[in-house]
């Protein structure tokens, strides 16, 4: 069973920064995209940002020059580093790996950024 489990979730004061961590538990054999979303209350689930298996990365533009992406293929990890964390970018973060056509979901880790 294909599990991805997230961690590094907090509180920080807006100005500071956290480190998500996405880990695969179970066998993918090609993972091709993985990305993080996030959702504020009320508000749709939107693209944060990705990593395809070429290196290649794009990013909403609310999170550019502050967030970076980045894969240890071998570990089948997905990280994101924040910085410069604004009160805006408070919402439940969820990483989601895609393979063969089909996406993997964590179950969320929830950011909070205090003014």
């Amino acid at each position: 069973q294909v599990q991805l489990v997230e961690s590094g979730g907090g509180l920080v004061q807006a100005g500071g920064s956290l480190r998500l961590s996405c880990g695969l538990s179970g066998s993918i054999d090609f993972i091709d995209t993985m990305g993080w979303y996030r959702q504020a209350p009320g508000k749709q689930r939107e693209l944060v940002a990705r990593i395809f298996s070429s290196g290649f990365t794009n990013y909403a533009d609310s999170v550019k020059e502050r967030f970076t992406i980045s894969r240890d293929n071998a570990k089948n990890t997905v990280y994101l580093q924040m910085n410069s964390l604004k009160p805006e970018d408070t919402a439940l973060y969820y990483c989601v790996f895609i393979a063969a056509g089909r996406n993997y979901w964590g179950q969320g880790t929830q950011v909070t950024v205090s003014s």
